[in-house]
């Protein structure tokens, strides 16, 4: 049977905010927060953060986590998953959750979960919400996505998408991309060996590289919104939310 295990990518350098998942919200740190809220599912067996810092690893200790080191040179969050999850069976499932979501929602993760387990030939998963105004829909920061009428991404876009030629569209028919994501350990192993893609250099997106190459993502629709921390600005709002 499959084992559930949840990995937390956690860098010190962040190009926006450095050190930031080391950064205070109330007494804790953005990483313990993260941590917590993953701790609190009901069907992830195994937490582990990745990271390439001697300060992350420290921090994971103090508050009980574990914590394993992974090199320097990878690209991204994924590529830290995979070389952490290379320790497990190929049909284990693997969930990336973000480091700077501190607030993120335990049932999100338990829904992606049993997606995995209920559909075995689901390769990789992740979540979608509505878009609720304009400026999230022009926003480059947000992650657009459009689906198939069977769930499957079809293309994902720091643009507005899809694009309305006669002016009537609507920011409801419009989804942002939630940057949480399921595996099946064997794909996850495979999709970190592929070559940068043209359009993932044109996006600045991984997720596109592993389209291009026929791989399907699976995308489930939430209420969930989720407050990420990129800047000084998000981090403050977090503080204030918290």
């Amino acid at each position: 049977m499959s084992k559930i295990i949840a990995i937390i990518p956690a860098r010190y350098d962040s190009s926006r905010l450095p050190g930031k998942v080391l950064e205070k919200i109330g007494d804790k740190t953005m990483l313990n927060l993260v941590w917590e809220q993953v701790k609190k599912t009901e069907m992830v067996e195994e937490v582990i953060i990745a990271t390439d810092d001697g300060r992350i690893v420290a921090e994971s200790e103090n508050f009980g986590g574990q914590a394993e080191m992974t090199f320097s040179s990878h690209r991204s969050g994924t590529d830290r998953c995979a070389q952490v999850a290379s320790q497990f069976w190929e049909t284990d499932i693997i969930i990336n959750i973000q480091a700077d979501e501190p607030f993120i929602d335990p049932e999100i993760i338990d829904m992606l979960a049993s997606r995995m387990i209920e559909d075995d030939w689901i390769e990789i998963a992740s979540l979608c919400t509505k878009i609720k105004d304009q400026n999230e829909a022009t926003d480059p920061n947000t992650v657009k996505i459009v689906m198939d009428k069977f769930n499957k991404a079809l293309y994902f876009s720091r643009a507005s998408i899809p694009y309305f030629r006669d002016n009537r569209g609507s920011v409801e028919n419009q989804y942002r991309h939630i940057g949480i994501y399921a595996f099946r350990n064997k794909t996850l192993q495979s999709i970190t060996k592929l070559s940068e893609s043209f359009l993932e250099k044109a996006e600045k997106l991984e997720q596109l590289r592993w389209i291009e190459n026929g791989y399907k993502i699976h995308v489930f629709e939430t209420d969930y919104i989720g407050i990420g921390i990129d800047t000084p600005e998000d981090l403050e709002k977090a503080r204030q939310y918290q």
